[in-house]
C-alpha cells in the first residue's frame, strides 16, 4: 500500500543531466521527422547546422530526472502512463547541462481502478540558471488503489470543441519505430520483446506513449507553427490506448485563439489513442 505522506516527499534526483545535438537529432528521427530528407521544413531538426530542437524532446532530454516511482513504493509492473504535459519556458538548446527540480505532487485514490500519481520536474540550466521546461506526468498505478489518500482532487480534462475538426493530419509509424525510439531513453522491454508484451496482454510490442506524444506535438507544429519550436508554449495529452508500430496515426485539431485542441486515432482499428489534447501557442 502506498504510504501517502512518504510519496509526497519523493523528489527528483539531485544530479546533472546532459544532452547534445546528437541526442536532439536522434529524437527527431525517432518520431519520424525528415523521412523525406529533402523536406526543407523538417531537415533543420536533423542537421547540426542551425539545429532546431523539437519541444517534445523535453520528455527525454534528461531521462531519469522524474521523481522515482520505485521510491513511491508502487507495483511498477502494473503502472501505465496516464498523461503528459510540457510547459516551455525557453526554447530547448541543442546542448545543455541541467538539474531537475521538483518531485511528486499528488496521488488520487481511485479505489478499484488504482492510484493516480502525479509528478512535476523542471529542468534548469546548470550554468545560466535558465529554466527550459516543466514536465508534468501522471501515472496510473493499477494495483495500488484503496491506499487511503484523497479520492479526487484533479481538474477536469480539457473540453473538446463540439464541431468538426479544423484540420486533420496523418502520419505513418514505421514497423521498427519503437526500436529507434527506445534509444532516446526508455528501454522498457514492453516495446521490443514479444514475450514481455504478451504477458502484458498485447499481441506484439507497442509504441512508447511518449513517441505518440511527440507525433502529436509534431502535428501542432506542422499545422499551426510552420515548424517553428519557439511558437509552442505548452503541450498536454491524456493517453487512452497504445499505438502499434506500423499503425497510421490520424490527428484531428481544432483552433480557438491561441489554444489548440486535438485528439489522435488509429482509424484502421477504430481506436482513439490520445484524448483531451491541449496545446497553447505563443
Amino acid at each position: 500500500m502506498i504510504p501517502y505522506e512518504e510519496l509526497l516527499q519523493v523528489r527528483c534526483p539531485d544530479v546533472v543531466f546532459e544532452w547534445d545535438d546528437r541526442d536532439a537529432m536522434l529524437y527527431a528521427l525517432a518520431i519520424g521527422l525528415a523521412a523525406d530528407p529533402l523536406d526543407p521544413r523538417e531537415l533543420p531538426f536533423v542537421y547540426e547546422r542551425a539545429l532546431k530542437v523539437m519541444p517534445s524532446f523535453a520528455t527525454v532530454a534528461a531521462w531519469g530526472s522524474n521523481p522515482s516511482l520505485t521510491a513511491a513504493k508502487v507495483d511498477y509492473e502494473k503502472v501505465v502512463h496516464a498523461a503528459q504535459e510540457i510547459e516551455l519556458h525557453a526554447p530547448l538548446p541543442p546542448a545543455a547541462r541541467v538539474r531537475a527540480e521538483g518531485g511528486m505532487v499528488r496521488a488520487v485514490d481511485k479505489g478499484d481502478r488504482g492510484a493516480l500519481i502525479e509528478g512535476e520536474t523542471r529542468l534548469r540550466d546548470v550554468d545560466s540558471g535558465v529554466a527550459y521546461v516543466t514536465n508534468r506526468v501522471a501515472w496510473l498505478a493499477r494495483a495500488d488503489g484503496h491506499f487511503g489518500g484523497p479520492r479526487d482532487d484533479r481538474p477536469q480534462p480539457h473540453p473538446m470543441p463540439d464541431r468538426a475538426p479544423d484540420h486533420r493530419i496523418t502520419y505513418a509509424t514505421a514497423p521498427g519505430q519503437a526500436l529507434l525510439y527506445r534509444l532516446c531513453g526508455d528501454r522498457n522491454p514492453l516495446h521490443i520483446d514479444p514475450e514481455v508484451a504478451g504477458r502484458a496482454g498485447f499481441s506484439r510490442p507497442i509504441l512508447h506513449g511518449l513517441c505518440t506524444f511527440g507525433l502529436t506535438c509534431r502535428a501542432v507544429l506542422d499545422v499551426f507553427c510552420d515548424m517553428d519550436p519557439a511558437r509552442l508554449a505548452s503541450h498536454a495529452v491524456r493517453f487512452s490506448a497504445p499505438v502499434l508500430p506500423g499503425d497510421m496515426l490520424s490527428v484531428d485539431l481544432w483552433r480557438n485563439g491561441d489554444v489548440i485542441s486535438f485528439e489522435a486515432q488509429v482509424p484502421e482499428r477504430g481506436t482513439t489513442v490520445i484524448r483531451n489534447g491541449r496545446a497553447r501557442l505563443r
